[in-house]
C-alpha cells in the first residue's frame, strides 16, 4: 500500500489544479531562456534534504514551465506541433499515476487491449488486413527504424548472398530515414522527385533496377512519404508500392505527419496505395490530438516484427507464448502504455469528432493559402495538399526571416521559425491544432 500522506494528498490536488488551469486557459507561448538565467533564478534544485513537493512544484510552474514554448498554442505553427485533446491530456495523468507497464500482455493486458483497438482503427483506415497489427513507440524515428530492421531481416532470408543492403527513398524523405540507415550501417539511395515534389513509382523502379544491375548492393526497403514534413506533399503511394512489390521489396510508408488525415474523406483518395504497405507509421502526437509521445507502428504481417524484435533471456522466457506483448514488435523492451491517452480520447470523443477536427484543419489551411496568395508581399510556394502552407516573403534574405521570427516570438504573437526549400529560405504554417482559427493566421500575416 502506498504511503499516501496528507502532504502527498495536498500536492496531488495542487498538481491537478495546475493541470486543469492549464487545460482551460489560453497559455502564453512563452519561450526559451539561457541555462545561466535559469540557474540564477532557481539555483541547484537537487539538494541533500529536498525542496519538498510544494516548493518543487512552484519552481516548475513559476519558472521552468515558462521557459518552454507551448506546443498547443493556436499560433505555434512551427515544425509539426502537437495539440492534445483535453481528454487525452487528462488521461495521461491516469497513465502516469497508475504505474502501468506496457511491455507485456501478462502485466498490462487491459491497457494493451485498449492500445490495440486504437491500432486497429488506424489499420482499418489504411485498408490493411485484419491480421495486421503493431505497437506504439516513442516517435517516428524509432518507428521507422524498427520497421526497416524487420524489412532487412526479410531481405536477408530472400537474398542471403547480398553483401550490402540499401534503403531507397525520395530526396524529401524525413531525416529519420538517413538516421536509421546510419544506425543499421546500410546505404541510402535517394531518388529525385517530380516537378511537384512527389516520388513516383517509375523513378523508383528505374533507380532500383540500375543499382541492382551495376553492383552487388540490393535495395531491401522502399520508403514512401505520406505528407512530407516541410511541404506536406504525399508521394504516389500506389505506383511506389507496385514498383517495390514487383521487385519483391518491402514497402514502408512514413506517414508520421500526414497519414493522420486518412480519417478525412476530403483527402482520403490522396493516400490510395497505402493499403499495399508492408508497414507504416503515423504519430498521433502530431495530428491526432494525443500528447507526446506516441507513434503507431503497424505491420501487415506482425509475425515478421515478432521474429526480429523479441528479446530472449532466462527471465523473459515466461512471456514467450501466444499472447500479444508490445515489446516484441519494435526496438524496445520496457515501455509505458503511451497509446492509452490516444485511445481514451478516441473512445470518448468518437471517430466522427476526429473527422470533423481533421477537416477543420484542412479548411483553415486552404483559407490561409488564399490569404497568402492575396498578400502583396508574399508568394505561395505550392497549393497545400494537407495542412502545411509554405510561402516566401518577397525581397527578404535569410537573416530577415530569422529576425522576423525572433520578434514574433518575443512579442508573443506566434512561433514560426524559418525553413528552406531548394536552398532558399521560406516560412511555413503547420496547421494541426483544431483551435487555430483563420483570425490567428491574419494576426501573423499582418506582421509581414
Amino acid at each position: 500500500m502506498h504511503e499516501f500522506t496528507p502532504e502527498v494528498e495536498e500536492l496531488a490536488k495542487e498538481i491537478l489544479a495546475y493541470s486543469l488551469e492549464r487545460l482551460k486557459s489560453d497559455p502564453p507561448l512563452d519561450g526559451p531562456r539561457s541555462a545561466e538565467d535559469l540557474f540564477a533564478e532557481v539555483g541547484n534544485t537537487i539538494t541533500a534534504k529536498g525542496l519538498g513537493g510544494k516548493k518543487a512544484l512552484e519552481v516548475f510552474t513559476e519558472v521552468l514551465a515558462k521557459a518552454c514554448i507551448s506546443s498547443d498554442h493556436p499560433r505555434n505553427l512551427a515544425f509539426i506541433p502537437s495539440a492534445p485533446s483535453e481528454f487525452a491530456n487528462l488521461f495521461d495523468l491516469v497513465v502516469g499515476a497508475s504505474a502501468l507497464y506496457g511491455g507485456s500482455w501478462q502485466e498490462g493486458a487491459g491497457a494493451v487491449f485498449a492500445e490495440n483497438q486504437a491500432l486497429r482503427w488506424l489499420s482499418d483506415l489504411a485498408g490493411l488486413p485484419e491480421s495486421s497489427g503493431g505497437v506504439f513507440v516513442q516517435g517516428g524515428t524509432i518507428g521507422n527504424l524498427s520497421a526497416l530492421v524487420v524489412a532487412r531481416a526479410q531481405a536477408r532470408k530472400k537474398f542471403p548472398e547480398t553483401r550490402r543492403f540499401v534503403v531507397a527513398c525520395s530526396e524529401e524523405a524525413h531525416s529519420s530515414i538517413a538516421s536509421a540507415a546510419n544506425v543499421m550501417d546500410v546505404d541510402i539511395l535517394k531518388i529525385p522527385t517530380d516537378e511537384n515534389g512527389k516520388l513516383q513509382g517509375a523513378a523508383v523502379g528505374a533507380a532500383v533496377d540500375q543499382l541492382h544491375a551495376t553492383g552487388e548492393s540490393r535495395v531491401f526497403a522502399v520508403v514512401a512519404t505520406a505528407g512530407t514534413t516541410n511541404l506536406g506533399i504525399i508521394d504516389n503511394l500506389a505506383s511506389i508500392g507496385k514498383a517495390a512489390h514487383d521487385r519483391d521489396i518491402w514497402f514502408h510508408v512514413d506517414g508520421a505527419y500526414g497519414l493522420a488525415a486518412l480519417c478525412a474523406p476530403s483527402v482520403r483518395p490522396l493516400f490510395d496505395g497505402v493499403e499495399m504497405a508492408d508497414s507504416f507509421i503515423v504519430d498521433p502526437h502530431k495530428w491526432l490530438f494525443a500528447p507526446y509521445d506516441a507513434c503507431a507502428l503497424v505491420y501487415r504481417e506482425p509475425k515478421y516484427g515478432k521474429e526480429v524484435h523479441t528479446q530472449h533471456a532466462s527471465y523473459l522466457e515466461t512471456l514467450h507464448d501466444d499472447s500479444w506483448s508490445p515489446s516484441d514488435y519494435a526496438i524496445h523492451l520496457t515501455r509505458r502504455v503511451r497509446g492509452l491517452p490516444f485511445w481514451f480520447s478516441l473512445a470518448a470523443h468518437g471517430v466522427d469528432a476526429y473527422t470533423d477536427a481533421m477537416e477543420q484543419s484542412l479548411v483553415i489551411a486552404k483559407q490561409a493559402a488564399e490569404l497568402v496568395r492575396a498578400h502583396p508581399n508574399l508568394e505561395l510556394l505550392c497549393e497545400p495538399e494537407l495542412s502545411i502552407v509554405a510561402f516566401k516573403r518577397k525581397g527578404w534574405k535569410k537573416e530577415d526571416y530569422q529576425s522576423w521570427s525572433d520578434k514574433l516570438l518575443a512579442d508573443q504573437v506566434g512561433f514560426i521559425p524559418p525553413s528552406s526549400h531548394d536552398g532558399e529560405p521560406i516560412l511555413r504554417f503547420a496547421i494541426v491544432n483544431p483551435w487555430t482559427k483563420i483570425s490567428d493566421i491574419k494576426i501573423i500575416l499582418a506582421t509581414l
